[in-house]
């Protein structure tokens, strides 16, 4: 998780710093420092005019450019004579390309990945038609209403094709969300609780639903239990331990318990019934894979096609966020759903996957071009407010203003990110 975290806030934020850099040079502007991660410096080396280095605390990046206030609140320099190659010498109009340089390269970055996946990996699903045999609620689930075997034909009042929709952003995201389900023959609408999508993401999260699928018993692993007991490829397991079984669910919740013991079992073998005995190891393990009869599709999409995809999901990645903020600022989701560097390290996983990590970076790509835009002072949204008021108005903000404001900004961020730092360590002991 911490390689994946330092790897991925590196490229995003280096890429974003970069956009800064390379802007300010193409205008001739003076770039004093460039650097990957805040001080103490790891090490650097000049190169022109510019110190390119790594610092220690890989939580963010910088560049110093020379010539404008920044949260580096360099107040000599700025009191010194203008010189030619400096950002306060050059016409507003520049400036500006200037401070969204580095939001123009996240979103290019961003819509790049995007176009990236769904070209090369396109896209897995299960049908929704293929949940024949309806969900299993667990607890979690049963506690807004839902019931084992019950079928979800509509979500928020309209068909769906795809059984992932049935927990996508735009069903977690929604204020008013529901679900209306076949049950027994009888339509029933089942209403979202607006906080479902914080219990579904937090540190324990709780099971909520899945397929209900029969199966079969699939590949046998050798010197386990299940070999050892003699089963094979295509056994059905109908009995465990006295109870029925037709789910899998149902023979997970007969062996659940059960560690390091004998279960005894009842299979269906072409037209045989069979008893055995099978030990189950430590892992609460028979030593088989389960196969199910469920036909999962895969598309594949063409450049055309992915350029289309790729950009509406990470325009999209940015609505999602954007609708988790609005329900927190509605209060339907608790304070605790933000996150910092820890909570995105536990995102990433614990496993390395190369689809799920340019996945993210994608969204982080995106995430960090929207939050920079963001009209707070010391933020590139907060610069270009300023220097719009200069185009409109002839008269640039006075040094003391912009003092006051990049000070106040400064004090604005630090206190997110540590509210969100003591979050995770709350998160993560608690």
């Amino acid at each position: 998780m911490i390689t994946q975290l330092i790897l991925g806030l590196s490229l995003i934020v280096g890429l974003h710093e970069l956009g800064h850099l390379l802007a300010a040079k193409w205008f001739g502007i003076r770039v004093e420092k460039f650097s990957i991660g805040f001080p103490p410096k790891i090490f650097g080396v000049k190169w022109g005019d510019t110190e390119y280095s790594f610092g220690l605390i890989p939580l963010g990046g910088f560049v110093k450019i020379a010539g404008m206030m920044d949260e580096s609140f360099d107040k000599e320099q700025l009191e010194q004579p203008v010189k030619p190659d400096e950002f306060r010498s050059k016409p507003a109009w520049q400036r500006l390309i200037v401070m969204i340089g580095g939001v123009t390269i996240n979103v290019i970055t961003g819509i790049m990945m995007f176009i990236g996946l769904s070209y090369f990996v396109g896209e897995s699903y299960l049908p929704a038609k293929e949940v024949k045999y309806g969900i299993v609620a667990h607890e979690s689930a049963q506690r807004i209403g839902l019931e084992t075997g019950d079928k979800i034909i509509k979500i928020n009042g309209k068909s769906f094709d795809k059984f992932d929709d049935v927990l996508s952003p735009e069903v977690l995201l929604a204020s008013k969300g529901n679900y209306t389900i076949d049950r027994n023959g009888k339509e029933i609408v089942i209403d979202l609780p607006t906080n479902l999508v914080e219990k579904l993401s937090s540190k324990n999260p709780q099971p909520f639903i899945e397929p209900q699928m029969p199966f079969a018993i699939g590949m046998v692993l050798p010197n386990s239990g299940a070999e050892k007991a003699g089963l094979k490829e295509g056994d059905e397991i109908i009995e465990a331990n006295g109870k029925k079984i037709v789910y899998f669910h149902q023979f997970q919740k007969v062996k659940e318990n059960i560690k390091q013991k004998e279960i005894n079992i009842k299979i269906k073998r072409k037209d045989k019934e069979i008893d055995l005995k099978v030990i189950i190891d430590k892992d609460g393990n028979l030593g088989f894979r389960p196969k199910f009869n469920l036909d999962y599709k895969q598309n594949y999409f063409g450049i055309t096609e992915s350029i289309t995809k790729g950009t509406q999901q990470a325009f999209g990645s940015v609505w999602y966020n954007i609708q988790g903020m609005g329900k927190l600022f509605r209060g339907e989701v608790s304070t605790r759903a933000v996150s910092g560097p820890i909570g995105i390290a536990q995102v990433f996983g614990q496993k390395w996957d190369w689809v799920r990590f340019w996945r993210i970076l994608g969204i982080l790509s995106m995430w960090i071009a929207f939050m920079n835009m963001l009209p707070i002072p010391i933020l590139d949204g907060g610069h270009v407010v300023f220097l719009m008021y200069e185009m409109i108005s002839g008269r640039k903000p006075s040094d003391k203003f912009m003092e006051v404001a990049l000070t106040f900004g400064f004090i604005l961020i630090m206190g997110l990110m540590v509210f969100a730092i003591a979050n995770d360590l709350f998160n993560l002991f608690f």
